[in-house]
């Protein structure tokens, strides 16, 4: 029924206008049934299919996208994060921290390129960082806590002691800038045991996240 009016509403025997060429009316100049369902329908038709559509979203922010986004921060550059953490090439896992709370927390990032050495073969046709990568980077945030004075850290070397509630909920792929946030909930200084919940984003969305134990300890040999 509604249709039927609609067709009647734009081009009708008695219209002044049915001995000339049809116009398309504009939307404006439609009688729009009251229904909800009809008029997402009529949205769909007349909203050109662009991202930036007019009708949609008015913008006068007319910074250029390079302009837009500031660097992370550098609390600790890689030179220091080299002084702190044993690992070295093909295994540092973080290029910097942004964030840093003494004995409590740290925030680190990891920049994935296709240049990183694991790409070639996980997987050739998709590339996709390894969750067990995501993890060990965690970690190694997670040592940057450990490790400091005021934690109480040999300075010398850590493990892993455990992995728990490890949770992959999205694909880290080149290009993404991995951000993670590793957080001291025990410490047990006696024994050189920390307990930490970690987290890891890309464009503020989690993915990945469990709980870590780490063991503090002289040189492996």
């Amino acid at each position: 029924m509604a249709s039927s009016s609609l067709t009647h509403s734009i081009i009708s025997p008695q219209s002044p206008i049915s001995n000339q060429t049809p116009q398309t009316p504009s939307i404006n100049q439609l009688r729009i049934p009251k229904s909800p369902v009809f008029s997402t329908q009529l949205k769909t038709i007349f909203t050109p299919n662009c991202a930036s559509s007019a009708i949609d979203t008015i913008s006068t922010d007319d910074t250029p996208i390079e302009l837009k986004y500031p660097a992370f921060p550098t609390v600790v550059d890689i030179n220091q994060i080299r002084d702190i953490l044993p690992h070295r090439f093909p295994f540092l896992l973080v290029d910097r921290v942004i964030e840093y709370n003494p004995g409590v927390s740290a925030v680190g990032i990891k920049n994935v390129t296709i240049n990183d050495n694991f790409f070639p073969g996980h997987f050739p046709d998709r590339p996709i960082m390894p969750g067990v990568l995501m993890v060990e980077a965690m970690a190694q945030v997670g040592g940057v806590v450990m490790l400091q004075p005021e934690v109480g850290g040999s300075r010398e070397n850590f493990v892993f002691a455990g992995v728990d509630k490890v949770r992959f909920r999205k694909p880290v792929v080149a290009g993404d800038t991995l951000v993670m946030r590793m957080t001291l909930t025990k410490l047990q200084k006696r024994f050189g045991i920390a307990k930490m919940d970690g987290k890891a984003y890309v464009g503020g969305e989690v993915v990945c996240e469990g709980e870590f134990i780490l063991a503090m300890g002289n040189t492996v040999n």
